[in-house]
């Protein structure tokens, strides 16, 4: 098997994240911490963290959080991994292969004919390339594969 999809969604799925949340909630409470009058703080120590929070999330659930952990080429079929789930989805059932080179990170997107237990749409970052605007190669393995 051979996979088709980024070694560094893991690191754009729970990572980067991680470090976005944590930074922001470091903003929110140094000045707590770090106060030593008694006076009051600005509201914008606290509004601004929790609106760049909110906008990151909403950012991150359209881009990054539907990502598939791992997609990987087993001939007649794709083995799609979302955490501890797996599927096998065969080359038949894909109708649509869409793909979206200008996002970062790139994404494919296979819509399927019928439902699997990860829905209609299954999306995975490809694999990184040196010239971005090319035509990827795996890209277009799975537009004739899905013909």
């Amino acid at each position: 098997m051979q996979r088709i999809s980024s070694h560094g969604t893991i690191l754009g799925k729970r990572i980067f994240p991680l470090m976005w949340f944590g930074i922001l909630a470091f903003f929110m409470i140094a000045p707590l911490l770090g106060r030593r009058s008694q006076g009051e703080l600005s509201a914008g120590f606290f509004i601004v963290p929790v609106i760049m929070a909110v906008v990151g999330y909403y950012v991150m659930k359209k881009l990054i959080f539907d990502l598939a952990d791992e997609v990987s080429d087993a001939g007649d079929s794709l083995i799609v991994r979302f955490g501890s789930e797996q599927e096998r989805i065969p080359l038949s059932e894909i109708i649509n292969v869409n793909y979206s080179y200008m996002t970062s990170p790139a994404r494919v997107t296979l819509t399927l004919r019928t439902p699997c237990r990860f829905g209609k749409e299954v999306t995975f970052s490809p694999p990184r390339r040196f010239l971005p605007f090319a035509k990827s190669p795996i890209v277009a393995d799975l537009l004739t594969a899905s013909i």
